[in-house]
């Protein structure tokens, strides 16, 4: 990366560090108490949404506004987007994500009535660039400012 992250790096770096930990925490809008730990389900060729398994009682069950933040494996990328929640009806989109990790949440399987399948549409991002490098690590240790530095590591509304 440059001196100055351009938003379609960062972008980039959002897409490869949530592959590689698809752990968010999901919110609808206006209700920090829904806020939950979920995996999400990425399809590489469609990046404008992400999906989940949650079941029929839980408050994402209402749908709409949501609001996702993540944090790199590393902690080398942070996050906060938003979006809609919709009720995902494509059984091959389904199939797609259906794995071990999903199937230990429901006790019927595939065909457990409770399963509740969401896809996210994505919206805008804020998106910051958790490496700032060895100099910025350095002067932060002792103690001189790198604000200016790490604002050149941050994109704000990102159409993710």
């Amino acid at each position: 990366m440059t001196d100055q992250a351009t938003p379609d790096e960062l972008k980039q770096k959002f897409w490869h560090e949530l592959a590689n930990s698809p752990f968010l925490f999901l919110q609808l809008d206006g209700r920090s108490d829904t806020s939950v730990p979920m995996s999400a389900q990425l399809d590489k060729d469609a990046n404008s949404s992400i999906w989940f398994f949650t079941q029929k009682n839980s408050s994402f069950a209402q749908l709409g506004p949501v609001t996702a933040s993540f944090a790199g494996k590393g902690h080398d990328l942070f996050a906060r987007f938003n979006g809609t929640l919709a009720v995902e009806t494509s059984q091959e989109r389904f199939d797609q994500f259906w794995n071990n990790f999903v199937a230990a949440w429901y006790d019927g399987g595939k065909d457990d009535p409770d399963i509740l399948f969401l896809r996210m549409d994505l919206g805008d991002a804020e998106i910051w660039n958790g490496d700032l490098g060895l100099v910025n690590t350095a002067k932060m240790a002792l103690g001189l400012t790198v604000h200016d530095e790490a604002e050149k590591q941050h994109a704000d509304a990102v159409t993710l």
